[in-house]
């Protein structure tokens, strides 16, 4: 389960990562709107998966236990 999890996490990265690129070139409004669409979505679906797949986080270092929570 987790390795079919990591590979979507990849894939979503991937997408993420492509569509960022074809943000940078140039494209017409539409298409531009489409693609930020699409970005948003990936960023979503990906962000879920993560906290699906790792439901815990750690404090960052200098921060109390309680200031995590």
């Amino acid at each position: 389960m987790i390795d079919e999890n990591l590979a979507r996490l990849r894939a979503y990265r991937n997408n993420i990562h492509r569509y960022q690129r074809l943000l940078a070139t140039q494209a017409s409004d539409l298409e531009r709107a489409f693609i930020a669409k699409r970005l948003e979505e990936e960023q979503a679906e990906a962000e879920a998966l993560v906290k699906a797949t790792f439901p815990f986080s750690l404090p960052a270092l200098g921060q109390s236990a309680d200031a995590a929570a």
